[in-house]
């Protein structure tokens, strides 16, 4: 399968997933939605290790750590969020990364004197900021804009939990070592969480089935998204990514009714175009390769 196939194949998993994070909200906490994912992934990914005749002994510990920690931290936020949003919306916010990867990114460069400051990266950044206004507009529900908070937030941890991946990426680790102890973080941290959220829950076939589906559906677009970018062209890539958004708000619509007005359709609008933007603003820096964005929602 071709880059771009990959890309929308793995953006319409990742809607899907969404789909059953919004559905599983309703009988679990996102905390144990958490958990559930991360056995799932990393069964997933000790049967492919095996399979590759691979290992799971790293001598980088310390650099996986710390990107579970944002990772899972940024993964538990949005699915937070998305059990309180519109699907669309919920997925908007966590897009805005693109966008904070690159001031980040850019910022850093500047900081370290190796270039100047960009004019189109803070117009971009901006133009991020609009459309987020207009998602969270005032006539929002109060309750309502704490969640988008938290989507917001989500967005930003993960920008850094992307970085990370590409750190690892760059000095040797594999795919499925790097998502392996990414589902082990996401394990401990839906284990801590369980004491404040009622412990693990009875299950019920639909709840069970759709934890499952969690699991299988966010793993397997990991990989597929993975490759993806490792063959094909970024910006493309970044491109084709956003269609995300446009099947979560189908899925809202014919799912569950959701109403989503113009003037969020235009904020959404704007995060695409920020996050575009951003993608290329960033290629064309001197600053290192976002290639690995998106891939751990």
């Amino acid at each position: 399968m071709s880059a771009p196939w990959l890309i929308v194949v793995a953006s319409f998993l990742f809607a899907t997933m969404g789909v059953c994070v919004k559905l599983a909200s309703a009988e679990y906490a996102s905390g144990e939605i958490v958990f559930y994912r991360g056995v799932t992934g990393a069964l997933m990914m000790l049967a492919l290790t095996r399979w590759r005749g691979g290992t799971l002994r790293t001598g980088v510990a310390s650099m996986h750590f710390w990107r579970c920690l944002s990772g899972v931290t940024a993964l538990s936020l949005w699915f937070y969020s998305i059990g309180n949003l519109p699907l669309a919306t919920a997925m908007t916010l966590n897009y805005m990364s693109s966008v904070w990867m690159a001031l980040f990114l850019v910022g850093g460069a500047v900081a370290l004197g190796s270039a100047r400051v960009d004019g189109g990266l803070i117009a971009t950044v901006l133009l991020g900021f609009a459309g987020v206004a207009l998602i969270l507009r005032p006539t929002i529900a109060q309750q309502q804009l704490w969640y988008g908070l938290m989507g917001l937030l989500s967005g930003i941890i993960a920008a850094t939990a992307y970085l990370q991946v590409t750190a690892l990426g760059r000095i040797g680790e594999p795919e499925y070592r790097i998502v392996f102890y990414f589902s082990i973080g996401g394990i401990g941290a839906g284990a801590l969480s369980l004491p404040w959220t009622g412990g693990l829950h009875v299950h019920s076939v639909k709840g069970a089935a759709l934890l499952i589906a969690v699991g299988v559906l966010a793993t397997t677009g990991q990989f597929m998204m993975t490759r993806a970018y490792s063959t094909g062209r970024t910006l493309v890539n970044a491109s084709l990514q956003y269609l995300g958004i446009a099947f979560s708000f189908g899925y809202g619509v014919l799912l569950f009714g959701e109403a989503v007005t113009p003037m969020a359709l235009l904020g959404m609008a704007l995060i695409v175009g920020a996050g575009l933007s951003a993608t290329l603003l960033s290629r064309r820096s001197a600053a290192p390769d976002t290639v690995n964005a998106g891939l751990e929602t």
